[in-house]
């Protein structure tokens, strides 16, 4: 039987997968183009009882318009980011709405974590090591950032002092 404080300890492991925020569900969705339907097919009829039947094209035309702008948002949505600490690695991926990831690593030990603050815009979030720097998590709202960042810097902070020891 062996010791279990004899076995060497793993440093801490960090996972997260960053999505942006979702306002509107499908259901909501759904919702909101039920009404918006509503009220286009009323203003249409209500046109075309006064003889101004081509605005009925139109309200349809608006209606068609505000779904393609909801897809293509929604598609936009399916962006997320994934940080992932391992013993041999800080690794963040992006993953775009078509589905393509890039992924870049970094040593855990050198990486060096900076929130900046911006006037005017919203704070900036970036990692850097050896001369190559990321800027990522820029979807996230600055409070979601900064929990995010307090969280990272954590993971990191254990993981140096377990190197360390």
């Amino acid at each position: 039987m062996t010791d279990a404080s004899a076995l060497p300890q793993e440093p801490s492991r960090f996972s997260a997968v960053l999505t942006p925020h979702r306002s509107l569900g499908p259901k909501g969705f759904i919702v909101l183009m039920g009404a918006v339907c509503a009220v286009s097919f009323g203003t249409g009829l209500f046109f075309y009882l006064l003889g101004a039947w081509p605005v009925v094209g139109f309200m349809g035309l608006d209606v068609a318009l505000i779904y393609v702008a909801f897809r293509l948002n929604f598609r936009a949505l399916r962006l997320y980011e994934t940080v992932d600490l391992t013993p041999d690695a800080l690794t963040v991926t992006r993953v775009a709405p078509s589905g393509e990831a890039q992924s870049w690593s970094f040593s855990p030990y050198w990486v060096r974590l900076s929130l900046q603050p911006r006037h005017g815009r919203s704070s900036e979030l970036s990692i850097a090591s050896h001369g190559k720097r990321l800027v990522f998590a820029s979807f996230l709202t600055d409070h979601e950032r900064e929990d995010f960042a307090a969280a990272l810097a954590k993971a990191l902070s254990l993981y140096r002092s377990a190197q360390e020891a």
